[in-house]
């Protein structure tokens, strides 16, 4: 009987040192809880899908890396994302080389600026009834960019292969009236830079930049006629308002769009159709 009294007594010892081992109550409970991630700085970049947005969409993860989110909108033609980024709608924009910026902020009394270079369009001339630029006859139609900066491009790069001659040589500000020398009287259209890929079955030639060529399934390397070289000066820039050239988030963007990943990139998929600028 001493046993059984004895062995509930130990028993009874052991429940009550249990209960007292028992883990405290929430609110004694001390110790770090884990810090939460810094928020993702969202910048929003305005550009035309060919080959603009497909490099945007190519350094994601590279931002996403430098806790970056990156929201590309697209445009489809050349006016919309300089007035949405004055409206302060987009961060950047990735769509033009400078003689047009230049010409925008002069038409719309603006101060936008290019925060850094990515890449050269070669233009080009292509067509769909002839297979070589000697074989276009006397007054030929040949349609060209509506806006002065890719106009005068177009004007040079026909003076360059001898169809045309400008006043002076030709400058960066030509335009058709100041063709001197036509030996074939050519016939120069204006169209919309959106436009020319459709304009094209109606002309005898255009000039077509490439981010409108690409998705029309023309190459400048293998369809072109006639086409800029490698050493072009029209390069395009991510645009920013002035002063946002010194967010961190903009020069990273620049950074990773010269980056070497962005460059094979370029050489790989359009294959000297788009020329690294960096």
């Amino acid at each position: 009987m001493k046993k059984i009294i004895t062995l509930m007594i130990v028993i009874s010892i052991m429940i009550i040192g249990a209960v007292g081992c028992t883990a405290k109550p929430a609110e004694q409970i001390t110790g770090s809880v884990p810090a939460e991630a810094p928020k993702a700085t969202v910048i929003k970049v305005g550009a035309t899908p060919i080959p603009h947005a497909e490099l945007l969409n190519f350094v994601k993860p590279l931002l996403e890396k430098e806790n970056i989110k990156l929201e590309i909108v697209e445009f489809q033609d050349y006016v919309q994302p300089n007035t949405a980024l004055v409206d302060k709608e987009l961060d950047a924009n990735f769509f033009q080389h400078q003689p047009y910026l230049d010409s925008f902020n002069k038409e719309r009394s603006q101060n936008l600026l290019s925060a850094g270079s990515v890449h050269v369009e070669p233009l080009g001339l292509y067509s769909k009834s002839i297979k070589n630029v000697n074989e276009l006859k006397e007054d030929a139609v040949i349609a060209i960019p509506n806006d002065p900066s890719n106009a005068s491009r177009a004007l040079l790069l026909l003076q360059s292969n001898g169809l045309l001659k400008l006043k002076d040589g030709g400058s960066i500000t030509s335009t058709e009236n100041d063709i001197v020398e036509n030996p074939k009287n050519l016939k120069i259209e204006l169209a919309e830079a959106a436009q020319l890929p459709r304009v094209l079955e109606d002309v005898d030639a255009a000039v077509i930049n490439t981010n409108y060529a690409l998705p029309a399934n023309l190459n400048p390397v293998k369809d072109a006629l006639l086409i800029e070289g490698k050493d072009s000066p029209y390069a395009n820039n991510i645009v920013v308002r002035s002063g946002d050239q010194e967010r961190e988030e903009i020069k990273k963007l620049v950074e990773v769009l010269n980056s070497p990943e962005v460059k094979k990139f370029i050489e790989d998929k359009y294959q000297g159709a788009v020329v690294p600028a960096f």
